[in-house]
């Protein structure tokens, strides 16, 4: 009996799961594309800022703080 209750249990937190969830209007394809870039440039400058944080060459520091800025504009382009 016990195992007839739990399982009601999870159906019904099942439930409640699916009603709380809002639907999400559709993307267009430009939307996408933006987003993806958005994204990318991300996660781009993550890595350069990583890597920058690691770099102990004075001219690979200098190409990270030059990528890392042009990353920046990208963003700051996107909006």
């Amino acid at each position: 009996m016990a195992r007839g209750w739990e399982s009601k249990s999870i159906e019904a937190q099942q439930d409640e799961a699916a009603r709380k969830k809002t639907v999400k209007p559709a993307m267009t394809a430009d939307q996408r594309s933006k987003l993806e870039r958005r994204r990318s440039l991300e996660l781009a400058l993550a890595r350069a800022v990583d890597d920058l944080s690691r770099a102990s060459s004075p001219h690979h520091r200098r190409m990270l703080e030059q990528a890392r800025h042009a990353l920046e504009q990208q963003l700051a382009e996107l909006g």
